[in-house]
C-alpha cells in the first residue's frame, strides 16, 4: 500500500523519467524537455513538477503534502549531477523555473531565470565565469527584476525606468554598452524598488526564492492574460500547469555566447527552409520581448559554424520524430549549444494547410492525419481578402510579415484603447515598440499588430499566429512613441485615431486605408483557380485535403441560401442542396405595399386578392433557386416572422400619424395602416403570432406558399430541369399543429404536382423544446426534421437573441461562465441533449428520417463534429462557410488520434 500511495502521489519527474505523451502530466514543455533528454539531445538537466500538483495547490491553497520532500530530493541528484550548490557562494547551482502547460500559451505564465542568486552568491558566479563581473551582475539584476514582477508584482515598468536611467546617464541605448559598474549600481536601485513596493529586501536565501518561483508559476495558471488567453483559444480552465526547474545555461556570456529560437519550417507560409532569430549575448526573454533587434538565424553560420551545423542536425532529427513542424528554443554558452524546448509549432493557417501536404508527400503522414492537422477555422482565414495594391499605395515602412492577412484600421497605442475602440465597432491596429503578455486584451481586440522592434519569434508574433491576427513586427523605420500617442515615419506623424494599412505577408506598412481583393482561396472555390494548373502551393494543398475530406465525411453540406444568386455561389462553393431557404425575404422591398394589403384586408376577398398578388411573385422566387440547384433538394421554410415585422415600428407610425393630422393631410391609409399595427402589437412578438401559429390564424398563407412552391418545381420540371422541394413548418410544438398545416399542403401538392413526377417532402423546424422532447410524436406526420438551432438555443437557455449578447454576454464569457457565446458553438449539454433526443426519438419513431440543422451552429467547426456524433445527415450554413462545414464534416469522419490542432 505504501509503495502504490508513493506512485500515485509522485509530483515530481527527472527529464528523464518522462517523455513526449506524457503532456497532461508534465505539460508542453516538461514532455518535450523529457523526449529530447531519451533523444541523447543536449537539454541542460532538470526536473518537472507536475500539474497535478499545480491543481491541487490552486484548490487549496498550499503545497500538496510530500510535494516539498520530492521537491528536495530532485533538487540534491541535480545538485550531485552538476557538481554545484543552489545558491553556493564559491559555485552557485543556478535554476530557471518556467511555465509548461499541456497546450502552448506563449508568453502567458510565468518565468523566472538565475534563480540562486543572492549578494554572495553573485561573486562566486563572476568567478566561475572567469571574472566576468558584468555578465555576473547582469545575470543579478534579470533575478531581481523577474522576481519582483512575477514573484511579488512589483510593476514592471518601475524596473524599465530604472534600467532607462543607467542608459541615460551612460549615454547610450544599448543595455550592452553597461559595464560592471552601471550594472552593480543597477541591481542596488531594483533592491530599493523591491523593498518600496514588497516592504522587505531582496529574499538572499536561494531556497525560499525557488520555493517562491514554484508558486508564482503556479498562481499564474489563474492570471488575468491567462485566463483571457485560454478563453480566446478554447484551452479548458481545469488543467494547470507544471513546473519545470532546469539548470542554467547562459546567452549572455559574451559574443561567443547568445539565444534563438529556430523553426524546422516558415511558420508563416509553410515554405522548407531556415527560419528563426539569434540574438548573441543575451538570454532567452531578449527575443521574445524584442528589446533588441535579432539576426535571421542563417548568420549563426558565420557566427559559429559548429553550433549551427549541430542546430540544423537537431532540428531534422526533432522534425522527423515529431512530424511536424517543430518550433525550438537554443541557447549557445561559451560556443556549447544547448536545446532548451522544443514544441510543434504555432503556425498561419496558410502554413497549415501547405505543411500538411509536404508531409504528405515526404510520408512522415497520411491524409487522414494531414486533414486531422488543419481546422475550419484555418480554412475561414484564407477565405478573407487582401490588398488590392496600384501605384498609388506605397509602403511607408517595412518590418517582418510575422502573421499574414490585410489589416486596416485606426491606430491605437494601449490594449486598454484597442478594447475601447473596438466595443464601439471601430477596426483598430495597435501599434507598441513591442508587444507583451499584459497586451493581451488588445491584441484580440485588433485586426492587426503593428511593433517596431522584434522579429518573426517576438511576443507579438508567435501571439498573432496563434490567434490568425495579422501582425508586422521590427518595423524599425516607425519611431513610436507610446505617451505621445503618435509614432514618426518617413518624415511624417501618424496619431491615435489616424488609418494605417498593414501586410502580414510582405511586412509593409502603409498610410490610409488599402482597398482588397478576394483570396485566391475563394477564387479557387468559386472556380476561377485550377488547382492542377496553378503554381500555389496554398491552392494546392487546400485542394487536396478538401478533395480528401469530402471522400471520408458523411454529413452532407447544404446552404442557407433564399435568392438564386446565393445558392449558385452556394453551389460552387460546394453545397449539396439549401437546407434553409427564407420566405420572408421574399416579402422585403417593392413587395411590402403587398405584404401591407395582406394585413389590412378587411374582408376575405380582399385577402385572397393580396395572396393571389404575392403567389407569382413567389413563384418566380423559387423557379430561380430550383433552377440554380437543379436536381439537390431545397428546403423551403414558410414564413416564420410574426408580419408586424414587415411595417412600420408602431413608435414610428405614430408620430408620422400625429404630424400628418396637425398639418390637416389625408392619412386615412396612414390611420388604417396604425390601427392594424396596434391591433398586431405583442410584447414579445417571438413568442407570439409567427411561424405554424401565423399560417394557421390567417387562412390562405400557407396555401398560397405552398402552391407557390409546387407550381415552381412542376415549370422546371417540364422544361427539363429537376426539382426536390421540402416543405418546412416553423415552430411547431405539437404534432396536431403539422398534421394540421400537411393536411392541406397534401391536397394542394396532389392538386399542383398530377403526373409531372414531382415529390414534395413536409417536415418540420425544431426549434421549439417541446418539439424537442416530443419529437417521437412529431415524427409520425414529418418526413423531415431541421433543427433550428438559433431559435432552440433562445428557448432552452430563455434567452432574447437580440438582447443578451450585449447586454450581459460579455461579463459570462469574462467571469468563464461561458468558454464561447451558445450562440456561436452548440451547448452540448443543454440544446445539444435536446438535439439529441429529438433525433433519437424521431427515428424510434419514423426509421429512415432525414435530419439536418439550418441554424447558425451548422457552420461552427465544433459543432459539426458534434451533429457528426449525433447521427445528423446533413448541416446547412451560409454559402461562405460551407468550405468550412464540408472541411469540418471530414475531420469529424476520421479517427482524431495524432498531435492536436490547436
Amino acid at each position: 500500500m505504501a509503495a502504490q500511495e508513493t506512485v500515485e502521489h509522485k509530483y515530481v519527474y527527472d527529464f528523464a523519467e518522462g517523455n513526449k505523451d506524457l503532456k497532461d502530466l508534465l505539460g508542453g514543455k516538461g514532455a518535450n524537455l523529457a523526449e529530447m533528454t531519451n533523444l541523447g539531445l543536449p537539454v541542460p538537466p532538470g526536473f518537472t513538477i507536475t500539474t497535478e500538483a499545480c491543481k491541487a495547490y490552486l484548490t487549496t491553497g498550499r503545497e500538496p503534502d510530500g510535494l516539498a520532500a520530492q521537491i528536495e530530493a530532485h533538487l540534491e541528484s541535480l545538485e550531485r549531477e552538476m557538481g554545484r550548490k543552489l545558491g553556493d557562494p564559491q559555485d552557485p547551482l543556478l535554476v530557471s523555473v518556467r511555465s509548461g502547460a499541456k497546450f502552448s500559451m506563449p508568453g502567458m505564465m510565468e518565468t523566472v531565470l538565475n534563480v540562486g542568486l543572492n549578494d554572495r552568491s553573485v561573486v562566486g558566479l563572476s568567478a566561475q565565469a572567469g571574472g566576468n563581473d558584468r555578465f555576473a551582475w547582469d545575470s543579478y539584476r534579470r533575478l531581481i527584476q523577474m522576481f519582483g514582477k512575477t514573484v511579488c508584482e512589483v510593476p514592471g515598468e518601475e524596473f524599465e525606468h530604472a534600467l532607462d536611467d543607467a542608459k541615460r546617464a551612460k549615454g547610450t541605448q544599448n543595455d550592452l554598452d553597461l559595464d560592471a559598474d552601471d550594472l552593480r549600481g543597477l541591481v542596488d536601485a531594483y533592491k530599493k524598488i523591491f523593498a518600496k513596493h514588497t516592504g522587505r529586501e531582496f529574499p538572499q536565501e536561494p531556497r525560499e526564492q525557488l520555493d517562491l518561483a514554484i508558486r508564482a508559476v503556479f498562481e499564474s495558471w489563474n492570471a488575468e492574460r491567462a485566463v483571457v488567453y485560454r478563453r480566446q483559444e478554447r484551452i479548458p480552465a481545469d488543467l494547470g500547469t507544471a513546473v519545470n526547474v532546469v539548470a542554467m545555461v547562459f546567452g549572455n556570456l559574451g559574443a561567443d555566447s547568445g539565444t534563438g529560437v529556430a523553426f524546422t519550417r516558415d511558420p508563416g507560409s509553410g515554405a522548407q527552409g531556415i527560419y528563426g532569430d539569434y540574438l548573441a549575448n543575451a538570454q532567452g526573454e531578449d527575443v521574445v520581448a524584442g528589446i533588441r533587434n535579432t539576426v535571421p538565424l542563417q548568420e549563426l553560420e558565420q557566427i559559429d559554424k559548429k553550433s549551427y551545423d549541430e542546430l540544423l542536425d537537431y532540428m531534422a532529427r526533432l522534425e522527423e520524430h515529431y512530424k511536424d513542424l517543430c518550433d525550438i528554443e537554443f541557447t549557445i554558452e561559451r560556443g556549447k549549444l544547448w536545446m532548451l524546448q522544443t514544441r510543434v509549432g504555432k503556425r498561419t493557417a496558410a502554413a497549415a494547410f501547405v505543411i500538411a501536404g509536404q508531409l504528405v508527400d515526404e510520408g512522415l503522414i497520411d491524409l487522414d492525419e494531414a486533414l486531422h492537422r488543419v481546422n475550419g477555422a484555418q480554412l475561414a482565414q484564407l477565405m478573407f481578402p487582401r490588398f488590392r495594391l496600384d501605384h498609388e499605395f506605397q509602403p511607408v515602412a517595412k518590418g517582418i510579415g510575422a502573421s499574414p492577412g490585410a489589416a486596416s484600421g485606426k491606430v491605437v497605442f494601449t490594449s486598454a484603447r484597442a478594447v475601447e475602440l473596438a466595443a464601439e465597432g471601430e477596426s483598430v491596429i495597435l501599434v507598441r515598440r513591442e508587444t507583451n503578455p499584459d497586451d493581451l486584451n488588445g491584441m484580440i481586440a485588433a485586426k492587426g499588430i503593428l511593433t517596431s522592434r522584434g522579429g518573426k519569434t517576438s511576443h507579438a508574433a508567435v501571439v498573432a499566429r496563434g490567434m490568425g491576427k495579422t501582425c508586422v513586427s521590427g518595423a524599425d523605420e516607425l519611431d513610436v512613441n507610446v505617451p505621445a500617442k503618435k509614432f514618426i515615419v518617413a518624415g511624417q506623424t501618424v496619431n491615435e485615431g489616424d488609418v494605417v494599412s498593414i501586410d502580414g505577408t510582405t511586412g509593409k506598412v502603409y498610410l490610409g486605408e488599402v482597398p482588397v481583393m478576394p483570396s485566391e482561396v475563394v477564387q479557387y472555390f468559386e472556380g476561377s483557380l485550377d488547382p492542377e494548373h496553378i503554381d500555389n502551393p496554398l491552392v494546392r494543398a487546400v485542394h487536396r485535403i478538401m478533395t480528401h475530406a469530402d471522400a471520408k465525411r458523411r454529413l452532407l453540406v447544404r446552404t442557407n441560401a433564399d435568392t438564386g444568386a446565393d445558392a449558385a455561389r452556394a453551389r460552387r462553393f460546394g453545397a449539396e442542396g439549401i437546407g434553409l431557404c427564407r420566405t420572408e425575404h421574399m416579402f422585403l422591398g417593392d413587395r411590402r405595399e403587398l405584404v401591407e394589403r395582406l394585413i389590412l384586408a378587411s374582408t376575405d376577398e380582399e385577402r385572397e386578392a393580396a395572396l393571389a398578388a404575392l403567389l407569382p411573385l413567389q413563384r418566380e422566387d423559387f423557379i430561380d433557386i430550383f433552377r440554380e440547384m437543379d436536381g439537390l433538394p431545397v428546403t423551403v421554410r414558410l414564413i416564420d416572422p410574426p408580419l408586424h415585422e414587415f411595417l412600420p415600428p408602431l413608435e414610428q407610425l405614430a408620430v408620422n400619424v400625429a404630424v400628418a393630422q396637425e398639418r390637416g393631410e389625408d392619412v386615412a391609409k396612414e390611420e388604417a395602416l396604425l390601427a392594424a399595427v396596434r391591433r398586431m402589437h405583442e410584447e414579445n412578438p417571438m413568442l407570439g403570432l409567427r411561424g405554424v401559429r401565423l399560417g394557421l390564424v390567417i387562412p390562405g398563407l400557407f396555401a398560397m406558399q405552398v402552391r407557390a412552391i409546387a407550381e415552381a418545381a412542376v415549370e422546371v420540371t417540364r422544361s427539363g430541369g429537376s426539382a426536390c422541394p421540402e416543405i418546412m413548418v416553423p415552430l411547431v410544438g405539437a404534432v396536431q399543429e403539422l398534421e394540421t398545416v400537411r393536411a392541406e399542403a397534401e391536397k394542394i401538392i396532389a392538386e399542383v404536382v398530377g403526373d409531372s413526377g414531382v415529390e414534395v417532402l413536409i417536415g418540420t423546424m425544431i426549434e421549439v423544446p417541446r418539439a424537442a422532447l416530443t419529437a417521437g410524436q412529431i415524427a409520425e406526420a414529418a418526413q423531415f426534421f431541421s433543427f433550428g438551432t438559433n431559435d432552440l438555443t433562445q428557448m432552452g437557455w430563455g434567452f432574447s437573441r437580440d438582447d443578451v449578447e450585449g447586454a450581459f454576454f460579455w461579463r459570462y464569457l469574462e467571469l468563464g461562465i461561458f468558454g464561447i457565446s451558445p450562440f456561436e458553438s452548440i451547448d452540448r449539454e443543454g440544446v445539444g441533449r435536446l438535439v439529441r433526443i429529438a433525433a433519437e426519438e424521431g427515428r424510434a419513431a419514423r426509421p429512415g428520417l432525414k435530419l439536418g440543422v439550418c441554424g447558425e451552429h451548422g457552420g461552427d467547426p465544433d459543432s459539426v463534429h458534434f451533429f457528426h456524433e449525433v447521427g445528423l445527415d446533413y448541416v446547412s450554413c451560409s454559402p461562405f462557410r460551407v468550405p468550412v462545414a464540408r472541411l469540418e464534416a471530414g475531420r469529424a469522419a476520421i479517427t482524431t488520434t495524432g498531435s492536436d490542432s490547436r
